[in-house]
């Protein structure tokens, strides 16, 4: 049975994915205490890339807006899978967003709204959070886009 959050994400016209599997030695989320710190989450969707490249070059701002979005339902799905329900989430506290940029690219904010927009979406005041967003050279499997989320739980 899903919960509050769930409904949500349902009614959004989306689907909770399962966890990404991780690529290397790490956990795709850990818990310490109150908090549930995500891995990097890539815009996964059935195990595969959707698009890679650079953003500004092979990817558009608009199409990367909306990997940064698949980033953060990815994100969602680690967080379940060690909260156990979603709706648990107090808060959402931070986000940390990377953008494989072409050099002269430095849109890299609005590519990271398309994971900060959803998050409000599907939270509401709960979903508005610190935020950083990063360009860089590259990411792993030549993602346009990753990003990594930290949410603070109510007492279980």
């Amino acid at each position: 049975m899903s919960g509050a959050v769930e409904a949500r994400i349902a009614e959004l016209g989306l689907k909770l994915p399962e966890v990404v599997p991780p690529l290397a030695a790490y956990q795709p989320a850990v818990q310490s205490g109150v908090y549930i710190y995500t891995s990097g989450q890539l815009p996964m969707v059935e195990g595969k890339l959707p698009v890679t490249g650079k953003v500004g070059a092979e990817v558009t701002a608009e199409e990367a807006k909306a990997l940064a979005a698949t980033c953060a339902l990815n994100a969602l799905a680690a967080v379940k899978s060690v909260a156990g329900d979603l709706d648990r989430i107090k808060r959402v506290v931070k986000v940390v967003g990377f953008v494989a940029s072409a050099a002269d690219f430095t849109g890299q904010p609005g590519v990271i709204n398309g994971a900060s927009e959803l998050l409000g979406e599907i939270l509401g005041d709960k979903g508005v959070h610190a935020r950083s967003a990063v360009g860089v050279t590259v990411l792993p499997l030549d993602a346009p886009v990753e990003v990594e989320v930290q949410v603070e739980l109510t007492e279980a």
